[in-house]
């Protein structure tokens, strides 16, 4: 599929290369708190050794791995990325922070109360302000600080270089209310998730001019109103120092110091053992590794002769599917045996949950055979969600349900499994598909021996199961891999899907075979992914789907492929946030052409949908009532199932490698970081 000229309007989220370990969260998410009863428990608990404060010790420095130093201090710039968002929950004001559950608290250092006050003929919303709440220069926070993240942020001002204004563009107004600690929102459009905005809350002096949000706050963040102040940066070293707020009215932060350092994913064991960091999100080859450290086998010590000498993670049967693993034995650069010693990984602990976050197997629905529904329906029955989800994280000690909504994550508040609207794994109604879509089983003449020659030219794919793709078949129109007696590619009856399902012989429709480019990143990092993917092809080969692999660099994975719509399938992920209708609404948006003949797609890179599923966000984006807007969201996410342009398969891991005496921090869950407790154990 050739690609096609489109164009994002809006950045809302960021796609996520789930296996590389590259997550760039939502904006810092905050929402209304919700009743106890609001939904069942997350999948996975968050594991952070939580600990009361009184047995946190009051002093330390944290030193935390990021990717790299952030690109911007402003949030709502495009290049924000996770240490940005870092830094702004540990400086800024978070009018909410999400609880264990992932629902939305107001937070009591900001706000005393915050709610919908009037609802016709126009929302209205009352802030009112803690009135300890300050900024380091001792400035107040208050309504003009509300009023100048509005205005910037509205998207009527082009000085503004704004990634996003959804929400601060239905507001009417912002004013002083009855005293100087309330604020009064009135809406022009109602706003279901009003408690999303001024989240982070900036300083007027960053939102007042287009110069200060675009330049100033790239560079630098001269005011703070949280339990960290930004101190010194270090491009050298690659480390950004946070210190204690001295302005800071809160539960004083237990660290001296928080510092995040920039560490490449597969140097973070060897920074943990070192003690060059003490905090940092890992692969599964790196947990693999320092859960068998802590772990002494005696046998493994009785073979090796040497006591306290522990084999590597690849050493056992199971590692290999854990670190992403080849069948030739490739491992993921995070566990080679020289990246630690263990008496150094000792001092370690992984801690493990599941983040609000999801991999999807995406379809490219804007031209080709994928551009029938039937056939993008056939792939969806076609792949085994379940044997996925187990193979990803059962080894990893970690609940292993497939995901069943697209907007929500287990344990959100409502989510609902809305799979059913497609259908469960059914190899024989998915070949039914494709036969009503005309690509039938077989082609030609029965397969014949090609005659001795030169080797053929080898294209960049793999084919399922591991064949080179060449760019044609045989010039008769046949292909080795039909098979009218069944029988498999390699003649023996069965190929390995990772499910025991078999070759059906390929498809075709007007003489060409149903061949589609399944385009991955080739990075180490991202190994995991790629064995998803295998296995992927191998269950589209049973229904006689042939796929193209074609592994191209991660930095180029997105920009050039994902965004531009030059594949057919691929595998990469969302987080999910606790606000749906705002969302993820651009991710699902019909795409609609512009004036100059482009494609306007938002983030569907997909380019897959229809005008009920705008519809239905639109309605639950005004939906005042948290049920009624929810049941909304419940009825889009089935009609997201019916389009199948979107297949989501199994939770992101969260895998955290900390020093065992680090308490409050780690595997957060669908919980948000509160800073000021994150210390070490007393």
């Amino acid at each position: 599929m050739s690609s096609q000229h489109t164009r994002s309007r809006t950045r809302l989220r960021s796609a996520v290369l789930l296996a590389a370990g590259l997550l760039l969260p939502l904006p810092l998410l905050t929402g209304c708190g919700a009743g106890d009863d609001a939904a069942d428990g997350p999948a996975a608990p968050q594991d952070i050794a939580a600990a009361p404060r009184s047995k946190v010790a009051d002093k330390g420095t944290l030193t935390w791995a990021v990717n790299a130093l952030p690109a911007t201090y402003n949030t709502f710039q495009a290049d924000a990325d996770q240490a940005s968002q870092r830094v702004a929950g540990a400086v800024l004001p978070s009018l909410f922070t999400l609880d264990g559950r992932g629902r939305p608290q107001r937070n009591p250092d900001y706000l005393a109360s915050a709610s919908v006050t009037q609802r016709e003929p126009r929302q209205v919303v009352v802030y009112k302000l803690n009135p300890k709440a300050v900024w380091s220069n001792g400035t107040a926070i208050t309504s003009a600080d509300f009023e100048a993240q509005w205005k910037a942020l509205r998207g009527k001002d082009s000085a503004y270089w704004t990634a996003r204004n959804a929400g601060y563009d239905r507001i009417d107004r912002v004013e002083r209310g009855a005293n100087a600690q309330e604020v009064k929102v009135t809406f022009a459009k109602n706003h279901a998730d009003w408690a999303a905005l001024f989240t982070p809350l900036y300083p007027r002096s960053v939102m007042g001019s287009g110069s200060a949000f675009n330049d100033s706050a790239r560079k630098e963040l001269k005011l703070a109103a949280g339990p960290f102040a930004v101190g010194g940066r270090d491009a050298k070293q690659g480390t950004l120092t946070l210190v204690r707020n001295p302005r800071w009215w809160g539960d004083r932060a237990k660290l001296d110091r928080l510092v995040l350092r920039a560490v490449p994913p597969e140097q973070r064991v060897a920074a943990l053992a070192s003690g060059k960091v003490d905090i940092a999100e890992i692969t599964p080859g790196a947990a693999e590794r320092i859960t068998k450290a802590n772990t002494p086998s005696k046998k493994e010590r009785s073979d090796k002769g040497r006591p306290g000498i522990i084999a590597p993670a690849s050493a056992s049967p199971g590692a290999a599917r854990a670190e992403g693993r080849s069948d030739q034995g490739r491992v993921d650069g995070a566990n080679k045996p020289a990246a630690a010693d263990v008496t150094a990984l000792r001092g370690l602990v992984v801690r493990r949950s599941l983040e609000p976050a999801y991999t999807q197997l995406a379809l490219n629905g804007a031209s080709g055979p994928l551009a029938d529904e039937r056939v993008r329906r056939a792939i969806a029955r076609a792949v085994d969600r379940k044997a996925i989800a187990e193979y990803v994280l059962a080894p990893l000690g970690l609940p292993a349900e497939p995901l069943g909504s697209h907007v929500l994550v287990a344990g959100q508040q409502g989510y609902e499994d809305t799979s059913s609207a497609i259908g469960s794994v059914d190899p024989k109604a998915a070949q039914a598909l494709l036969a009503d879509a005309g690509w039938t089983a077989g082609h030609g003449a029965a397969p014949q021996k090609k005659a001795a020659g030169p080797a053929p030219v080898i294209t960049s794919g793999v084919r399922a199961g591991g064949r080179p793709a060449d760019d044609d078949d045989d010039p008769d129109g046949t292909d080795p891999d039909d098979d009218p007696d069944g029988t498999g590619t390699d003649g023996k009856g069965s190929l390995d899907t990772g499910d025991k399902a078999g070759a059906s012989p390929a498809r075709y429709k007007d003489g060409k075979k149903l061949t589609l480019r399944f385009v991955l990143p080739k990075g180490a990092g991202a190994e995991p992914l790629r064995a998803v993917g295998e296995r992927i092809a191998r269950q589209l080969d049973a229904i006689g789907v042939r796929t193209e692999v074609i592994k191209v660099d991660d930095a180029s994975f997105f920009k050039d492929h994902i965004a531009s719509g030059d594949f057919d399938l691929a595998l990469y992920g969302w987080p999910t946030g606790a606000f749906p209708a705002t969302d993820a609404r651009p991710i699902f948006a019909k795409p609609q052409p512009a004036p100059d003949g482009s494609l306007i797609v938002e983030q569907n890179y997909t380019r897959v949908g229809t005008d009920q599923i705008d519809r239905l966000f639109d309605q639950a984006s005004t939906e005042l009532d948290v049920d009624a807007s929810h049941d909304l969201m419940a009825r889009a996410d089935a009609r997201i199932w019916a389009a199948a342009g979107s297949i989501p398969l199994y939770q992101r891991p969260e895998l955290v490698g900390t020093r065992k005496t680090v308490v409050n921090a780690g595997a957060f869950g669908l919980a948000g970081p509160r800073y000021q407790d994150i210390g070490y154990r007393r």
